[in-house]
């Protein structure tokens, strides 16, 4: 198809950023293409499913401080939309902690020794904190205390990411968790639920009676009824540019076949260092340099079905303990009844934060079924039950990296973007932004404002970081 229709504008990824994208373009009159690789819609946030059981592939809280955001999702689930309780906890040294914390728990779970160890170390940050907060180490010990951080989050972030707390780069911490220091932690813990909430605390959130990939194939429908056209397993291979433009798609289909799609302006939830890679001709070799240099991180996903009815309460636990590899685990029936086809029955999903090829990745599904399986009745989650069945799911750059280097190349690679006048990165892995799906969702919809003559600037949109806390009022 090589005809350029009015206005037609392609989209490159089926995750929450394209497919929001193609719903506003839809909602504007206009008819967009989008492409997605994987067979089923959704990406990151997609539903996988396993004789029946639903698997939430990384856990998906729907919780925005958007209003444009909460509106469209309430149109597209309606009371479909369930709204569910809190309840996760860290695990640590053979205990279980609540989190958000409570203060009772802690010091039972710590020991009332460790636990005024801990609150002079806190004192001692307040009066002695670091000068500079370059790293995720410095900015965690100047608002929890060393001993805290050491306790709490340094091997659990190591875990997550692969990397040293001091290569961690402050601004992902900042994001992530900005506005959570000891003292907001603990009044929550001992006052309850405080005026102003941080999202980091929330207790309750809203999610779909099918997990989230319902969403998104919601939303793929509403864009197919208004005539747009979402087409999976077809992934975009090459990206044509001439002179400050770009000007067609090369997309692979399910049979590998490939066909050269035209268009007007061009949309990309890509990893950002996949876009520089496929763009022809070539980026200048500076540009190819920093996008082979940006780091990402893999997940996998093993799902055990467990002839058990009721494990435990949590929505999912954070493994902190270092001598597991397991990094987090959900309880998939906790999140929505509808989860799973039997009621006798638990779902959970061992998760683990990886590197692609290096041991577990590599390790063969039935392996790695094992080796979760061992993992969870060592820190003692399945009560002797029997593991019935186990699947495994990898995610490919699941999470980009913030490390020492990650700034600069960022700046190059935007540098040259920049000069392509019809091409738009959006969502987490388009801009190279470990960011929810909701903040994925405005940067599509402010994506294709610009299309429509705005100039929002979408590398930098809420650098500031108060898009976490703060509501944003709605413009008119």
């Amino acid at each position: 198809m090589n005809s350029v229709e009015p206005n037609r504008i392609l989209i490159a990824g089926g995750g929450p950023a394209g497919l929001t994208a193609a719903y506003e373009l839809c909602r504007r009159g206009a008819l967009p293409l989008v492409f997605e690789q994987d067979r089923t819609v959704g990406g990151i946030s997609r539903t996988a499913v396993f004789r029946g059981y639903r698997i939430d592939i990384g856990g998906h809280r729907f919780f925005s401080r958007e209003p444009r955001v909460n509106r469209i999702w309430e149109e597209m689930l309606r009371e479909r939309f369930l709204r569910v309780r809190r309840l996760s906890r860290i695990y640590y040294n053979g205990r279980f902690f609540y989190y958000p914390l409570r203060l009772g728990n802690v010091v039972r779970g710590l020991g009332v020794w460790n636990s005024f160890l801990i609150a002079m170390s806190f004192l001692r940050s307040l009066l002695f904190p670091h000068a500079r907060e370059d790293n995720l180490e410095e900015w965690v010990s100047n608002r929890f205390g060393r001993r805290l951080y050491a306790t709490f989050f340094k091997t659990y972030t190591e875990k997550v990411w692969g990397i040293p707390c001091t290569s961690i780069r402050a601004e992902w911490t900042a994001q992530r968790i900005q506005g959570l220091s000891l003292r907001t932690a603990v009044l929550n813990a001992v006052f309850g639920n405080q005026k102003k909430r941080i999202k980091t605390l929330i207790d309750e959130f809203r999610y779909p009676e099918l997990g989230p990939g319902m969403m998104w194939e919601c939303f793929r429908d509403h864009i197919e009824r208004h005539g747009g056209a979402v087409h999976t397993g077809h992934e975009v291979r090459k990206v044509r540019r001439a002179g400050d433009r770009v000007t067609a798609f090369v997309v692979a289909g399910p049979d590998g076949v490939e066909q050269e799609f035209e268009g007007t302006h061009f949309l990309a939830s890509m990893p950002v260092a996949e876009m520089i890679a496929r763009i022809e001709p070539q980026p200048p070799e500076e540009v190819v340099r920093a996008a082979t240099g940006l780091r990402y991180r893999d997940f996998i996903t093993v799902c055990l079905i467990i002839d058990h009815p009721s494990l435990f309460p949590d929505n999912w636990i954070y493994i902190h303990s270092p001598e597991v590899r397991m990094g987090r685990l959900q309880n998939f029936k906790n999140w929505s009844r509808h989860m799973i086809p039997d009621e006798t029955k638990t779902s959970v999903g061992v998760e683990y934060f990886v590197n692609e090829n290096d041991d577990l990745w590599q390790m063969p599904d039935e392996q790695l079924v094992a080796f979760a399986s061992r993992e969870l009745a060592g820190v003692g989650l399945t009560r002797g039950a029997r593991i019935e069945a186990g699947v495994v799911y990898r995610q490919r750059k699941a999470y980009p990296v913030y490390d020492e280097t990650y700034r600069g190349r960022l700046a190059v690679i935007a540098e040259f973007l920049a000069c392509l006048k019809n091409l738009q990165m959006i969502g987490r892995n388009g801009l190279h932004k470990y960011n929810n799906q909701d903040h994925s969702m405005m940067t599509a919809l402010l994506a294709v404002e610009n299309i429509y003559g705005a100039s929002h600037d979408l590398w930098s949109y809420h650098s500031d970081q108060s898009y976490h806390e703060e509501p944003v009022a709605e413009k008119k």
